[in-house]
């Protein structure tokens, strides 16, 4: 089967059978799937959507959250996970008005130039938002082209340049009809040819697929260990900042102390939150979230 048929074989699937999602839409544009890709990083599609919509009706342009406070973008950013992300995507929006006048821009040097966009998330912005050819691949994408086309079980646990190019291959030359590709691909991969347990009978390209001729089977344990949480600097990280976004102000240090039993793993776990931008020292004795109220005036050197 050559490339431009699995392409279309897929496309066509994709256009009968893709989930309903809003940021799918016809109309909708670039900042709301600029912040959709930013959300659904690391996190299933059912917790993104309720917080994806309540975003966009806070900040509907990259000009409204650059003019709120990182503070703010943390707080709505709830229990999302992994909240970095809301700080890079309100220094994101502050660089989009600063450098392209509040338009999130079309090039893809230009969106991989600004803060916290890396190298899939500025090609899904190109591809989708813009519809131009480019590879999106992520691991949906990495596990069909893997199996389907290179015969392997399993693409292994991070994105490598040969991945890129392996997918690019398979994109019509037309950029529209590349840009859905894409989109086919990674649908594909989410819903159907899933890592434990595809479900062959109902892919499009079951008949050519080369994994499925060569009659290996699933690997029998995950690609990636599963991420313990319990117990971890992560769970107490997110006890720390639940408080710190219920409060109006700085938070005592003593309100702080009660959300963990471990005096040394819960002093690590504030220090990294200040290091990574979301917390900030408000005195000796109190934290608040970063930009969170006056700027902290800084000793003379």
């Amino acid at each position: 089967m050559s490339e431009s048929t699995f392409a279309t074989l897929v496309s066509r699937w994709y256009e009968r059978n893709a989930r309903d999602l809003p940021w799918r839409e016809p109309g909708v544009g670039a900042w709301a799937i600029l912040v959709s890709e930013v959300m659904l990083q690391q996190t299933p599609v059912v917790r993104v959507l309720p917080a994806w919509a309540a975003w966009l009706d806070r900040w509907p342009t990259p000009a409204a959250l650059a003019e709120d406070t990182p503070a703010e973008a943390i707080r709505m950013w709830g229990r999302l996970g992994y909240p970095r992300r809301a700080v890079r995507l309100r220094d994101c929006a502050a660089a989009i008005v600063e450098r392209h006048g509040g338009e999130v821009p079309d090039r893809l040097d230009q969106l991989l130039a600004l803060p916290g966009v890396g190298t899939y998330t500025a090609r899904a912005v190109a591809s989708f938002a813009f519809g131009q050819r480019h590879p999106v691949v992520d691991t949906n994408v990495r596990r069909v082209v893997c199996r389907a086309i290179a015969g392997q079980p399993d693409a292994g646990p991070a994105t490598r340049p040969a991945d890129l190019v392996a997918t690019e291959e398979l994109l019509p030359a037309e950029p529209a009809a590349a840009a859905l590709a894409s989109a086919a691909f990674m649908e594909l991969g989410a819903v159907v040819c899933t890592a434990r347990t595809p479900r062959c009978v109902v892919c499009p390209v079951e008949s050519s697929c080369a994994w499925r001729a060569s009659g290996q089977e699933v690997p029998a344990g995950p690609t990636r260990r599963p991420q313990r949480y319990a117990g971890t600097d992560r769970q107490v990280r997110g006890l720390l900042l639940a408080v710190l976004r219920e409060a109006t102000g700085p938070v005592p240090l003593q309100r702080l102390d009660q959300v963990w039993h471990d005096d040394v793993q819960r002093a690590r776990a504030l220090a990294g939150l200040v290091t990574d931008g979301l917390v900030e020292p408000d005195g000796e004795e109190s934290f608040r979230l970063a930009g969170d109220g006056p700027p902290i005036p800084r000793p003379r050197p």
